[in-house]
């Protein structure tokens, strides 16, 4: 079994999200340690979260599934629900096509460090934000206004 060196992952800050929505989750960092290890079916990051950041804008995909496990820390999980605290040990998981918009909020003072594993289906999955104004359409693999309007790019 090929071990992944994780110190050797490099980590990607921030996200690619467009102005204004890309701020909320700057500080986030993620290491794609399904990728290192050569996976191609299903994506496993490992999410670092200081006090503040967010994981993502709250958002629901079309044809993947997501899990979260958290490692270390503490984060808020918010979905259509309300607020949760998820603790070292705790998971959630947000099936495909359930319109039920989610993210993870570090509000606590120290770092949280979850796994994120989804389903990889870039060809056909939709990302929904429901809050703001922001899509991802998988035919263009790009971000979009909610009604198809490409964002400005500098």
């Amino acid at each position: 079994m090929p071990k992944v060196d994780v110190a050797a992952v490099p980590e990607r800050k921030g996200s690619g999200y467009p102005a204004p929505y890309d701020k909320a989750a700057k500080d986030r960092v993620r290491q794609r340690l399904g990728d290192a290890g050569g996976l191609t079916d299903f994506g496993v990051n490992r999410l670092q979260l200081p006090p503040g950041a967010w994981s993502s804008q709250r958002h629901w995909h079309s044809h993947e599934d997501e899990f979260v496990y958290v490692l270390s820390g503490e984060v808020v999980v918010v979905t259509d629900a309300g607020e949760q605290i998820l603790r070292a040990g705790d998971c959630a998981a947000f099936p495909k096509n359930e319109p039920n918009g989610h993210h993870l909020i570090n509000k606590s003072s120290s770092i949280a460090v979850c796994l994120e594993v989804g389903t990889r289906l870039p060809a056909l999955d939709a990302t929904i934000y429901p809050d703001i104004d922001l899509y991802f359409d998988p035919k263009s693999a790009s971000y979009t206004h909610k009604d198809g309007t490409p964002y400005a790019t500098d």
